[in-house]
């Protein structure tokens, strides 16, 4: 049977006919069945021909030669192996591995805090004309709400980083593994990201090129995108990206490079910004080379033309655009100077507010204050700020020279100027410089008041309606007997207090004794109001009178005060006894937080006809009394009615003048500190200037400043007061004496009183001289009285003698 033939028996279904065998044997010949039979039944092959082809097949494995070693395995077992659904399968299961670990990793990874250095920021300060007083911050990084930033500025950022930021799921799977390859393969940080991944980047990882960060940085930027609004995630990234000039954050960098806030910033300027996050440093106008201004304006260019193709800026428009060269670079506005002074008092009331919102402890609001993004704006007028510190060095630290005079190094001085209607703190003076004297002398407390203490007893007399020992209402005109050293009746503590210079007066009035700064005085007055009654009036006026004793000792102000709560009570007389709590803060905001100020006018706490008869009162201390010379005789003086009161503390410590006009409040305090242990020293022989004792009186270099200052900010004015006592008004009542006098007056009055007093004696002065001028108070001060009474003033400036 030949080859086809046994090939159409197998299609058939029979059996392989057994192949010719023409050397070995010879084929059976047929039986007469067999003959009748089908021609193409299959015979059995022969065993010996199964045992051929088994041969064949070994003999198809070994190599030629014979030698029965085996070959190289057949191309057929390779194929086997390598089939297209093993293939697939091997495809799938790889897929499958790598969902599950996705999954995984998704399950793992959460998204975590922000980073601290991140959410780091610099405290923003400005004046009151919204001009920058200065930064403050570890970090130059001011976050801004995007609201802030114009839409087409926004665009910018979009354009030059992330056209499809607005459509995509926050991640870039090409971009993605082109960077994590690139880091197996070593070579640093290429590759592309989207805004939401540099942002996640930023945020909340680091900068470390590693797989596993680059793996969180794909989970989180997917959850992130899930979980935030794109303007969420833009406004984020703008907000932590660095800019370069050590600016972090578009508001930063809107200053840095233009001078302007983010909500300034043209389209032509944020492409500027935009572009620069590329390579901040090579890109900088300011200290690129040529290569670099190529690129950053090709880098512009690309931005802009990118806007033009999402249709977020017309052609005409883009065409109309030149390149924007930026400002050279400035250095950030540091403390020195009265900087760090006026910083300080800021922080420390705005910590003061989050304490009292929030319940919170100071070092809770001191860690929600320092370096958050605050942008604080101040009530300091830039203009009065720089004429009182002008004051200041004319009138005194000019004068001071440390090296010929040791006692020149330990004089401190300290300033705060109030507007008493509003209560803002309009002007302070804190030192020398923040850097040189870091503590801030307009709001210490660690010196006395001394006699500018004087007022808040009388403001106590007379809201309390009180009585002297014998029972006469005290008011301007009441006598009371001024000898030096008398001892205080009424008290349950022996006090005796001496005047300065131990001068005598007699019997005077409350007026004159005011002028004259008169101890004795005002000793018996706080026992007869009651101590107590004068520390509740001090607190209510804006002392802090914490922990203070109510005793006779207080009436020669003899606690702690600064220069800040000096000017509240004064200011508090001045607003006719409505409280009034100075505040250097105009507005506290940062991204998504405003803090709710306190109104800095309160309640009334004193009657309005005690605060004015006061301020009546201190007229006469500067028209007739201690603060004469320095103050209503001083040639810058336009016609402005003035109250205040001077100080001098005990060894020459400190010396003081608090004064107002009806519109300005500033209180001037002058402290001896060593310069080198920072104890309370004498300021006796300062300046070398003033001859005798050489002591710095309250009347001289206090007063001095305060004029100099508050006669170049202030107009003329006067007092509108609803009292008919007093140094600024006409008297109409017969004066009372507060108790018999204990022996005759010193000398005879220059002028006769208009009414007679009541005891048999002459009193020892007017109680309220007639004025040799008009009884107009607008006009000018008064003469000078014909006699000089004991301790009396001098008129020369630099040598206020007895002046307290």
């Amino acid at each position: 049977m030949g080859r086809a033939d046994e090939r159409r028996a197998r299609q058939r279904g029979g059996r392989r006919a057994a192949p010719r065998n023409r050397t070995s044997q010879q084929a059976a010949p047929a039986t007469p069945a067999q003959a009748e039979g089908p021609t193409t039944t299959a015979v059995e092959p022969p065993a010996a021909e199964a045992a051929t082809r088994a041969e064949r097949r070994r003999a198809a494995t070994r190599k030629p030669g014979g030698s029965g070693a085996p070959g190289k395995p057949a191309k057929g077992r390779i194929r086997r192996l390598f089939t297209w659904k093993k293939m697939l399968g091997a495809f799938f299961t790889v897929c499958l591995l790598g969902i599950g670990s996705f999954i995984a990793l998704y399950m793992m990874v959460s998204v975590p805090e922000g980073n601290a250095l991140a959410q780091t920021q610099s405290n923003v300060y400005k004046y009151s004309d919204g001009t920058i007083l200065a930064r403050k911050g570890t970090v130059n990084r001011e976050i801004v709400d995007l609201s802030k930033v114009p839409k087409a500025v926004q665009h910018t950022f979009v354009a030059a980083e992330n056209k499809t930021f607005y459509s995509d799921n926050g991640i870039d799977l090409r971009g993605m593994a082109r960077g994590l390859y690139n880091t197996a393969r070593g070579r640093g940080t290429q590759g592309g990201s989207t805004i939401t991944q540099q942002y996640v980047k930023n945020y909340y990882l680091d900068q470390d090129q590693t797989v596993t960060r680059k793996l969180k940085e794909l989970v989180i930027s997917l959850k992130v995108d899930r979980e935030k609004t794109k303007d969420e995630i833009l406004a984020g990234y703008i907000n932590t990206s660095y800019y370069g000039r050590g600016a972090y954050g578009i508001q930063a960098a809107a200053q840095a490079y233009y001078r302007v806030d983010a909500d300034k910033l043209t389209v032509e300027q944020g492409a500027y910004l935009a572009a620069l996050l590329q390579a901040p440093s090579q890109y900088d106008w300011a200290v690129a080379g040529p290569v670099g201004k190529k690129l950053v304006q090709a880098r512009w260019n690309y931005v802009l033309d990118n806007m033009v193709g999402q249709k977020w800026l017309d052609k005409s428009e883009r065409d109309a655009m030149k390149f924007p060269i930026p400002k050279d670079p400035k250095p950030a506005s540091g403390l020195e100077g009265q900087k760090g002074y006026l910083v300080d008092l800021a922080n420390t009331q705005l910590e003061n507010q989050l304490m009292k919102s929030q319940n919170i402890t100071r070092s809770q609001a001191e860690a929600q204050v320092v370096d958050q993004g605050w942008t604080i704006t101040l009530n300091i007028d830039p203009k009065k700020q720089a004429k009182l510190e002008a004051a200041v060095k004319s009138q005194l630290t000019g004068k001071l020279d440390g090296k010929k005079r040791k006692v020149d190094n330990n004089v401190q001085a300290g300033a705060v100027s109030v507007d008493p209607k509003t209560g803002k703190i309009l002007a302070l003076y804190g030192g020398v410089d923040y850097y040189k004297h870091y503590t801030n002398n307009a709001s210490r407390a660690d010196y006395q008041p001394a006699s500018t203490f004087k007022p808040i007893i009388l403001a106590a007399a007379l809201d309390q309606n009180a009585k002297t020992q014998n029972g006469k209402d005290i008011n301007a005109d009441t006598i009371y007997d001024g000898t030096s050293g008398r001892p205080v009746k009424g008290s349950d503590i022996a006090f005796a207090p001496p005047n300065e210079d131990d001068a005598n007066y007699g019997n005077i009035t409350v007026q004159t004794a005011m002028n004259k700064s008169v101890n004795s005085v005002f000793a018996q007055m706080g026992v007869d109001v009651g101590m107590k009654n004068v520390l509740k009036t001090a607190d209510d006026l804006g002392l802090d009178t914490q922990n203070l004793q109510a005793v006779p000792a207080m009436t020669l102000g003899s606690m702690g005060a600064s220069p800040l709560e000096m000017a509240s009570v004064y200011a508090t007389l001045d607003n006719h006894g409505q409280k009034v709590t100075p505040t250097i803060l105009a507005s506290a905001e940062k991204t998504g937080r405003k803090v709710e100020l306190p109104d800095p006018i309160g309640d009334q706490v004193i009657s309005a006809e005690a605060a004015d008869q006061v301020t009546s009162v201190l007229t006469g201390v500067v028209d007739d009394g201690t603060a004469k010379a320095s103050v209503a005789q001083n040639p810058l003086r336009k016609g402005q009615q003035v109250a205040g009161k001077t100080g001098t503390s005990d060894s020459n410590k400190s010396a003081w003048f608090t004064g107002y006009t009806p519109d300005l409040v500033t209180s001037v305090g002058l402290f001896g500190e060593d310069a080198k242990t920072h104890n309370q020293v004498p300021l006796t022989g300062a300046t070398g200037l003033i001859p005798g004792t050489g002591r710095i009186n309250g009347g001289g270099y206090p007063a001095q400043i305060w004029a100099t200052y508050t006669f170049g900010v202030t107009k003329k004015a006067k007092f509108d007061l609803s009292t008919e006592l007093g140094a600024a008004v006409q008297p109409t009542d017969t004066p009372s004496f507060s108790e018999t006098p204990s022996q005759t007056p010193s000398q005879t009055p220059s002028q006769t009183p208009t009414k007679s007093a009541t005891p048999s004696q002459t009193p020892s002065q007017t109680p309220s001289q007639t004025p040799t001028k008009s009884p107009d108070p607008t006009t000018s001060a008064p003469s000078t009285p014909s006699q000089t009474p004991t301790g009396g003033i001098t008129d020369n400036p630099l040598d206020p003698a007895g002046q307290q």
